[in-house]
């Protein structure tokens, strides 16, 4: 049975009047018996969850929410979650992050992902798609210790091309960070500033969309394995693979978002069974 949520609501200022809204989301998951609970949610603002359901018995998958549909600039989102004693999450989103136009307030997205000795966290949010003349900052930080165990993506469009509304200018600046035990293992950062950054030979040569998946505990073989895959799929996108230690760091350049998160999908199934020794198990929003 899900432990009953703390939830903790404060006046927020009015996005209308171009302040922004201020919104936290505070995640703590335990193991119970034979599942995964939620142990502890706090949250104010417009950040909140589903309730958690288990498809899959043990494991806990829950859909994070942001009701005002995207974000804009002023907005300063904070996402922290914390995984305790063999807990076993999957979080993803039902929809894509949209981060709209600013008419100069920068708009920023913090999420920190703590997983302890035992657990296993999968982060599997929708994409996001920053849209033309937008002023976003997102940061993710996951935050390992020494058995912990994490399989991850973000993918990241810049402006709509199927619909031929396309990112010319803006700043967008992401950071993903991975630390075991107090030691960085990752650490990415990217300025995309205007549509000369998507069009440079030295970034995205064109491409418009970009995934990042991280997995720890990754062997040599399981490497093998992801590049068999990848060779596998259309040639339309572009993918590199690197292993650091036992982390393995994906890449992959496309024209659309659809396309990227099916080839993050397919590793993250293949990787599944033997790092969480459990099949895929596709979340039903995906399919909605």
């Amino acid at each position: 049975m899900v432990a009953l949520a703390e939830q903790i609501k404060r006046p927020m200022p009015c996005a209308e009047a171009n302040q922004g809204w201020k919104a936290e989301l505070n995640l703590g998951f335990k193991r119970k018996l034979e599942h995964t609970v939620l142990s502890r949610h706090t949250q104010f603002g417009p950040l909140t969850v589903q309730r958690p359901f288990y498809p899959e018995k043990e494991t806990c998958h829950l859909y994070l929410l942001h009701p005002p549909g995207g974000v804009v600039g002023g907005d300063e989102l904070r996402i922290n979650v914390r995984l305790e004693e063999e807990a076993r999450v999957l979080l993803t989103t039902p929809g894509a992050t949209k981060f709209y136009r600013s008419m100069g307030a920068l708009a920023q997205q913090v999420q920190t992902l703590s997983v302890a000795d035992g657990c296993a966290l999968e982060w599997l949010p929708q994409e996001n798609i920053f849209f033309d003349q937008t002023r976003s900052h997102l940061s993710t930080r996951i935050v390992l210790e020494d058995t912990a165990r994490f399989i991850g993506w973000e993918i990241n469009c810049y402006g709509r091309p199927a619909s031929r509304d396309l990112f010319t200018k803006g700043l967008v600046r992401t950071r993903l960070e991975v630390i075991r035990d107090g030691v960085p293992l990752l650490l990415d950062q990217l300025l995309v500033e205007d549509a000369s950054a998507l069009k440079s030979p030295g970034s995205f040569n064109g491409y418009s969309c970009f995934g990042t998946l991280v997995a720890t505990q990754v062997s040599p073989r399981l490497l093998d394995l992801v590049r068999t895959i990848v060779s596998t799929r259309e040639n339309r996108q572009l993918v590199g693979l690197s292993l650091l230690d036992d982390l393995l760091v994906a890449r992959c350049l496309g024209h659309y978002s659809e396309s990227i998160a099916n080839t993050l999908r397919s590793i993250w199934a293949a990787l599944r069974p033997e790092l969480l020794e459990r099949e895929a198990c596709h979340p039903r929003i995906w399919s909605t």
